[in-house]
């Protein structure tokens, strides 16, 4: 409380660009690069700087973006970002007694290494597409919270996909069909179920493993076999089928959320009262438009998770 008012707060600092190299990483095929996009927020008991001006308690934020780099640096072994991001949450609740609680939030650029005639490169990388990104959430006294996922992740099926028997009234125009593109550019984001620092397993367990295997299930589970792929009656049942499938293969995830717009392919028509049907719609020709879109989203929890 401060003059009778219910004060909430926290301060931070954004966007912090680091990268960081680990040279000739045996068991990696050579150098090993990450750049990530870091944000750090605290929550501190620093309420005389709100009610009269006294900075004593407050953690500048140069001196978290400096941090960011400091903890970059010791790092003298490979880390995964949710582990880097534990590691900045751990510090900042630790060694600073007014902060009660580290909100670290880290977005990775997609470097891949590049392969030359099927052999993969020591040194060399290029820009891929989608984002991993985590949100770990550090507590004096309290739950550890990590959340991962992928953002951008674009996929299509040219066939195997449909929609129908949905609500009919005036204002729909849309006929049933059995016959469409799907695609989609999908946020998904998991919420592992450890609730301290020392529940988080060593190694051989990695978070950059387990996010690549949860988007080989994502995508996996979106396309199908790669002879005959699967058929998907709904947008909503497809990202029901790869919510499910996350859940299934990994017990340590407590909940997954996901953002699937529908990106419509429209099929062209070409007609004029001259001269009749130009060009007839055969499941050959679209328009490509991402405006307007569908937009489906949905959370899936275990039951007897307390997430």
């Amino acid at each position: 409380m401060a003059d009778g008012l219910k004060l909430e707060q926290r301060h931070g600092k954004s966007r912090v660009r680091v990268a960081r190299v680990w040279r000739d990483v045996k068991g990696e095929g050579g150098d090993v690069i990450v750049e990530w996009k870091v944000g750090v927020s605290l929550f501190s008991d620093c309420l005389p700087a709100y009610t009269g001006g006294d900075n004593s308690a407050i953690v500048a934020t140069d001196t978290m973006k400096n941090t960011v780099y400091v903890k970059a640096k010791e790092c003298s072994d490979v880390v995964s970002m949710e582990e880097f991001a534990i590691i900045l949450g751990k510090h900042f609740t630790s060694f600073y007694p007014q902060v009660t609680a580290a909100i670290v939030t880290i977005v990775e650029k997609p470097w891949e290494r590049v392969a030359i005639d099927g052999r993969p490169h020591k040194h060399g990388f290029k820009l891929g597409s989608e984002k991993h990104r985590t949100e770990v959430t550090v507590k004096k006294c309290g739950p550890l919270e990590i959340e991962s996922g992928v953002e951008g992740l674009a996929l299509l099926k040219t066939t195997m996909s449909g929609f129908e028997g949905f609500v009919r009234d005036k204002y729909t125009v849309l006929p049933d069909t059995r016959e469409r593109m799907l695609a989609t550019e999908i946020t998904a984001l998991w919420r592992y179920s450890f609730k301290r620092i020392s529940d988080v397993p060593a190694k051989p367990f990695c978070f950059s493993k387990m996010h690549a295997d949860a988007k080989k299930a994502l995508v996996d589970t979106f396309l199908g076999p790669p002879n005959c792929g699967v058929y998907s009656p709904s947008v909503q049942n497809t990202l029901f089928l790869m919510g499910k499938a996350v859940l299934n293969r990994f017990p340590h995830v407590a909940s997954v959320h996901l953002k699937m717009p529908n990106i419509h392919f429209l099929p062209v028509n070409l007609s004029s009262k001259d001269n009749g049907t130009i060009v007839k719609f055969a499941d050959d020709v679209y328009n490509p438009t991402d405006e307007p879109h569908g937009t489906i989203e949905a959370s899936l929890t275990r039951t007897l998770s307390k997430i």
